[in-house]
C-alpha cells in the first residue's frame, strides 16, 4: 500500500484510508472482520464520528483484535462549546477503547459564526488543546463543507489536518489543497466517490483524485469486505488514469451536475422516519442506470415512503448541500407510487 506524509502529523498514512459511516450498518462480527482485513490490505487510517451511530463503538470493538499500533484512528465531534466537547470526546475515548485519539478533529464546522464560537475562550479548541497537551489526543483537524471556512481555518494555523469534498464532481477543494500543502497541513478527502453516486466508476474516482499530489489519503466509506479488497487494490497498485478512462469519468461525473445527494446523512434523523439518502439511491438506480424493477422492488420494502414526507424543512436546515430535498421526495414519490 501507498503511503504519505500526513502533514504536519508526520503520520505516515495509507492513500486509501477506511471511511467510517457505513459501518453503521454492519454487525460486530462483520465489523471485526472488516477492520481486520482492512490492516491486512495495509490501511491503516480510519476515520469515524461521535455522530455515526454506533461506528465508534464498532471499531473500537474491533480495535481489540488488532495491533492498536498498525493504525491512526481519526474522530470528530460536532460540539462547538468547551462542555460540549468535554462531554462528546468522554463518550468517543471510551467508545474507541485506545489510550490516545491518534486526530480528533472539528466535525463539519460550516459557518464563520461557529467557527468563532470554537475558537473563543469558552470554546472546543480549548479544551482540544487541553486534552492534546494531557497526551490524550495527538493532534487537531478540522472537517468542512464550506470552502470560505475551510480558507479562514487554514489560515488560523490551529489545525494539523483539513477535510473535505473531493472527487471528480465537485472542484471548490483543489485551492484548499494547494494551499494546505503549502502550509503543511494534511488533507484528507471525503466524499471520494461523490458519496457513492460514482459507483460504477468507483475504482477510476479514487485514482483520479489520488493523482493529485497535493492530497494525502481518501476515505471512502466501506461496509463490505469486497469494497475494501477493491479500493485497497487502488492503494496498492496504483497508477494514472488513462486518457480514455479520463474521458469515461468526466463523461459519467459531467451527467451528474451537482443537484445529487451524496449520502453524507447529514440531514438524518427524518421526523417521520424516512431514509432520505436511501430513497434518493433508489431514485437513481431507477432514472440514470434504469434498474428499473431492482429499484421499486427494494422500494416497496422501504418502511416509510417518500409520499410520508410532512414537509417540516429540518433535512434541508441540515443539509451541508443545499439541496431542496422536500422537492426531491416528491419526484420520488411520484416515480415510485405515481403520487
Amino acid at each position: 500500500m501507498r503511503t504519505r506524509r500526513l502533514g504536519k502529523t508526520n503520520f505516515e498514512v495509507s492513500i486509501i484510508g477506511l471511511g467510517g459511516i457505513p459501518i453503521q450498518q454492519c454487525t460486530q462480527e462483520e465489523a471485526d472482520k472488516l477492520i481486520k482485513t482492512a490492516l491486512e490490505q495495509g490501511i491503516n487510517f480510519i476515520d469515524t464520528a461521535r455522530g455515526y451511530t454506533i461506528s465508534e463503538e464498532l471499531i473500537g470493538n474491533a480495535l481489540k483484535q488488532v495491533n492498536r499500533d498498525e493504525v491512526y484512528v481519526a474522530t470528530k465531534t460536532m460540539a462547538r462549546t468547551y462542555e460540549a466537547a468535554k462531554a462528546d470526546f468522554e463518550i468517543s475515548y471510551k467508545n474507541l477503547g485506545v489510550e490516545v485519539i491518534d486526530l480528533y478533529q472539528f466535525h463539519n464546522l460550516a459557518k464563520k459564526e461557529d467557527y468563532d464560537i470554537v475558537m473563543s475562550e469558552d470554546g472546543a479548541m480549548r479544551f482540544f488543546k487541553e486534552m492534546k497537551e494531557k497526551g490524550y489526543i495527538r493532534e487537531i483537524g478540522i472537517t468542512s463543507h464550506s470552502a470560505d471556512l475551510m480558507d479562514i481555518a487554514l489560515d488560523s494555523g490551529e489545525f494539523a489536518t483539513m477535510q473535505f469534498p473531493v472527487n471528480a464532481v465537485e472542484y471548490q477543494g483543489l485551492p484548499l489543497l494547494e494551499k494546505a500543502k503549502k502550509l503543511d497541513i494534511g488533507t484528507i478527502a471525503m466524499k471520494p466517490i461523490a458519496g457513492g453516486v460514482l459507483f460504477n466508476k468507483g475504482e477510476q474516482s479514487l485514482r483520479y483524485i489520488l493523482e493529485n499530489e497535493n492530497l494525502t489519503v481518501a476515505i471512502p466509506g466501506m461496509y463490505s469486505v469486497d469494497e475494501i479488497m477493491r479500493n485497497a487494490e487502488v492503494g496498492k497498485n496504483f497508477r494514472p488514469l488513462s486518457d480514455q478512462e479520463r474521458k469515461e469519468l468526466m463523461e459519467e461525473a459531467d451527467s451528474l451536475g451537482n443537484d445529487f445527494c451524496r449520502r453524507c446523512q447529514y440531514c438524518a434523523p427524518c421526523t417521520v422516519g424516512i431514509d432520505i439518502p436511501g430513497l434518493f439511491t433508489l431514485d437513481l438506480y431507477l432514472t440514470k442506470y434504469n434498474l428499473v424493477e431492482w429499484a421499486k422492488t427494494r422500494y416497496e420494502n422501504a418502511l416509510v415512503k417518500a409520499s410520508e414526507c410532512i414537509e417540516c424543512g429540518d433535512c434541508m436546515n441540515r443539509c451541508p448541500y443545499h439541496l431542496e430535498i422536500i422537492d426531491k421526495l416528491a419526484g420520488v414519490s411520484q416515480r415510485f407510487e405515481g403520487v
